[in-house]
């Protein structure tokens, strides 16, 4: 009996030491931007089914998620943000958009509702620049003159870490005012005129659910998650528009992504008739030496292009159109990794 006992324990260890070297073969780590991440984890969870490869992914903002990938510690970097061709060739990286989304200001009115409250560029911007301190503001009255407005201070809320979702809303405050442009200008993080800070689009949309008479902004799903209240904005066709699935494509459909230049393109008050004026991509960022981990990073993103559609839909993002996805595979196959 022992001796049966001392082989079924050495069994037991093989098969586990077996499986602990197979599961160590089947984790994809990445990091980044926040913005992505309710698609990313639904993509994650049926990639795992499907195939048995597990997806870790952190939400630690689209600046953490360049450094990470710079440093080489972890499979892919995500970023909001898209880096220059030439900051992409210093840093001996891959870059190519996965999905499709938009930034959207979110406010704490008692008794607005999501929809109700309208916005121009010039008031959103005056209000981030602490320059419109009241709800009850005449140049916010006259874009809703039939809403009950308070007389009660303006909370902005922003991000406070190294963020994506503030370069795709910063790029657009900087396109539509030349006073934010030469006060504050656009990046993943800025100096803020006022306001206070939370970490990741799950912070800022915890602090605009928690502070009475707040604005924030943050990636549209977490607005949906949250039940946060969204406001309308008038676009670069000067029409008042809601975000939706329909008026970020709208935005996507105006975009050229050039593979010769990475991919980079910045999508924010786009022309079209309908569309949502602070749109942008997500991005994914690879190590140009890290062949096989490319290799299992570019199997994941290829089942989501094929697979994820209506993942993405149903969370409110936009899949890439097919012709973009044939663009991203021929990047692919040209660096070896497809």
């Amino acid at each position: 009996m022992k001796k049966k006992s001392f082989f079924a324990a050495l069994s037991f260890a093989a098969v586990l030491t077996f499986s602990l070297t197979a599961f160590a073969g089947t984790m994809l780590n990445g990091a980044g931007a926040s913005f992505p991440y309710p698609v990313y984890s639904a993509w994650g969870y049926t990639y795992n089914k499907a195939t048995g490869l597990k997806l870790n992914y952190q939400s630690i903002g689209s600046g953490g998620g360049q450094r990470q990938i710079m440093n080489r510690t972890v499979d892919f970097g995500a970023s909001d943000a898209p880096l220059n061709p030439d900051k992409l060739e210093k840093e001996n990286l891959l870059q190519f958009p996965a999905v499709i989304g938009g930034v959207v200001p979110v406010v704490n009115i008692p008794g607005i509702k999501a929809g109700e409250l309208k916005l121009d560029p010039e008031t959103l911007t005056r209000i981030f620049l602490g320059e419109i301190i009241s709800w009850d503001d005449e140049k916010v009255k006259a874009l809703n003159p039939t809403l009950r407005l308070p007389s009660k201070k303006i909370t902005v809320v922003h991000r406070s870490d190294g963020s994506g979702t503030t370069a795709i809303f910063t790029t657009y405050l900087s396109q539509v005012s030349i006073e934010w442009k030469e006060k504050v200008g656009a990046g993943k993080a800025v100096r803020w005129p006022v306001g206070i800070g939370g970490k990741g689009n799950e912070g800022v949309a915890n602090y605009v659910k928690r502070v009475r008479y707040s604005i924030g902004y943050v990636e549209f799903a977490y607005a949906k998650q949250n039940k946060l209240t969204y406001t309308l904005l008038k676009n670069a066709a000067w029409n008042f528009v809601k975000p939706s699935f329909e008026s970020f494509q709208d935005a996507a459909a105006s975009g050229n992504f050039d593979p010769e230049k990475d991919f980079y393109l910045w999508l924010v008050n786009s022309p079209g008739k309908n569309s949502w004026p602070i749109s942008g991509a997500t991005f994914i960022l690879l190590a140009k030496e890290k062949n096989a981990s490319n290799v299992k990073v570019v199997k994941f993103f290829d089942w989501a292009f094929n697979n994820g559609n209506e993942i993405a839909r149903k969370l409110t993002y936009v899949p890439l159109p097919d012709s973009l996805k044939d663009s991203i595979r021929n990047y692919w196959k040209a660096q070896g990794i497809y």
